[in-house]
């Protein structure tokens, strides 16, 4: 059996741009006080603020654990905070702060920025079948996991 290459593998190519993405986006997000992740959160409490910490892991397909860290640190840095649930004091509710909300248009900024850098060249047409494409790959994979 002849041993493939790496390279010839769709997930290698993923790799391959994700890489320098998740890079670039780290980079400019530093120079705005976040880290790489942090604002998947806030695009999430954007959406809709007043999500338990449960809630915002299964939004992210994370780990809880990996989301109270992410919140802890927000919250000692003043972006979020983090409020019982007035039914169930068991439960947190995540609120932004004001600085929080502030930090939209820049996140917002950083991610089309790079995503129009990724996409030069590529038509609307590509584009649409592009995400097709990636979400039924993430389909095909999520099925797997329940």
């Amino acid at each position: 059996m002849t041993t493939p290459n790496f390279n010839d593998f769709i997930g290698s190519v993923l790799i391959s741009v994700m890489r320098p993405h998740r890079y670039q986006i780290d980079s400019a997000l530093n120079q705005i006080g976040l880290h790489v992740g942090q604002e998947l959160v806030l695009f999430s409490l954007w959406r809709e603020e007043g999500l338990s910490q449960s809630e915002i892991a299964k939004d992210l397909c994370v780990s809880a654990p990996t989301v109270t860290k992410m919140l802890t640190s927000m919250e000692a840095e003043g972006i979020i905070e983090r409020r019982a649930d007035e039914e169930d004091g068991r439960v947190s509710r995540i609120y932004l702060t004001e600085r929080g909300r502030t930090l939209q248009t820049e996140v917002v900024a950083i991610w089309s920025a790079i995503e129009q850098e990724m996409m030069q060249g590529i038509s609307e047409a590509e584009k649409l079948l592009l995400r097709r494409l990636l979400m039924q790959m993430r389909d095909n994979l999520s099925a797997d996991n329940g």
